[in-house]
Parts: structure tokens; C-alpha cells; sequence
């Protein structure tokens, strides 16, 4: 029986490939666990959810935080590029690097087709990098999915809320977020 082998590449392998122009933006791809994985299209509730959250998560995190929409983070053997990244303040604002692990605060990811994706598989990889505090916005539904405490097994936490729920951040225990502030008011 023969079996199949993959050839995992490394963040800086992953790097040199974009360098040499093998990879464009045009080809919509993100590092997961050493593979180059093609992301899923946006669909307009997912980027009308993306930027609602964005928008909202900017004002109540002025001058504590960056929100980053869709831009790459770099962590071990990963360079997703999360809905929402909410991050360190950085003098440079990031010009010379992605955030890494010990720079982000919350990623969120957006969630219309890709739950199930976004709830396994993204969800082991940001808790194996230590991710503090990782959310999943489940637009059909209208829940957040809340994962704290990770470690190398995954989120040793996770929390379902409705959209009508409230939570404070890890990061900013004095920071209320509303739910409903983050989801279109209607689909």
C-alpha cells in the first residue's frame, strides 16, 4: 500500500515563496501547520459582519490596541490571515513584522460557511501557539464561540454566547463587549 506525503513548508520557507513572486495576493492562500491552504471567498455577510466588528472593536479599544482586518500573523509554523486580529500597539505598526503569539490579544474569525474549520482546526492551532483568547462569530447561528486558557491539547475553555450576551476581554478586563455590536442587525 503505498501512502500519501506531504511536504510541510516553513514560515520562512512560506516567506521566500511570496518573495519570489510563486505567490500573489491574487491567490488567496494562508500558512496553516506548515500548508499552504486557500481561503474560503467572502460571501457579503461575512465581510459586512467582518467590518462591523472591526469598526466596533476599533472605537472601544482606541489607543489600548491596533484591530487588524484580514492581515497576516506569524506564529511558528503558521501565517494565517484572521478576520480580526486585535494586537499590541506597535510604534512602527507592524512595518517591519507580523504580530507574533506574544503580541496578540484576541483573534476573531468570521464564520458563514467555515465553522466547523474555524472551530477545530484554526481553534488547534492558535491554542497550540498560546492564543490567549481566540472567538469564532457563527453568523447563521448568531453565537460566539469563546475559547480561553489554551495549551498544547487545545482551549481548555470554550463558551458558547448568544448574540444578546456581553463579555469582558482578557486583555482589558475593564472592556465590556457587546455581541450584538458585532453582528449585522439583520441578514
Amino acid at each position: 500500500m503505498t501512502t500519501t506525503k506531504y511536504r510541510l513548508w516553513t514560515v520562512e520557507e512560506y516567506h521566500q515563496i511570496i518573495d519570489a513572486g510563486i505567490l500573489t495576493s491574487e491567490d488567496k492562500v494562508e500558512l496553516l501547520d506548515g500548508k499552504i491552504i486557500q481561503m474560503s471567498p467572502q460571501k457579503p455577510p461575512h465581510a459586512g459582519t467582518t467590518q462591523r466588528a472591526s469598526d466596533y472593536l476599533k472605537l472601544i479599544l482606541a489607543l489600548k490596541a491596533h484591530v487588524r482586518t484580514q492581515l497576516p500573523i506569524t506564529l511558528c509554523s503558521s501565517e494565517p490571515e484572521p478576520d480580526i486580529a486585535v494586537v499590541e500597539i506597535d510604534p512602527g505598526a507592524y512595518g517591519n513584522h507580523h504580530p507574533s503569539s506574544s503580541e496578540i490579544f484576541l483573534l476573531i474569525e468570521v464564520s458563514y460557511s467555515t465553522l466547523d474549520f474555524d472551530c477545530k482546526q484554526k481553534a488547534a492551532i492558535y491554542a497550540k501557539e498560546n492564543i490567549r483568547e481566540y472567538w469564532v462569530l457563527d453568523i447563521i447561528e448568531r453565537q460566539v464561540y469563546v475559547y480561553r486558557n489554551p495549551s498544547q491539547s487545545g482551549y481548555q475553555q470554550k463558551t458558547i454566547f448568544n448574540v444578546d450576551d456581553a463579555i469582558t476581554l482578557l486583555a482589558f478586563p475593564q472592556i465590556e463587549v457587546c455581541f450584538s455590536e458585532l453582528f449585522l442587525p439583520f441578514l
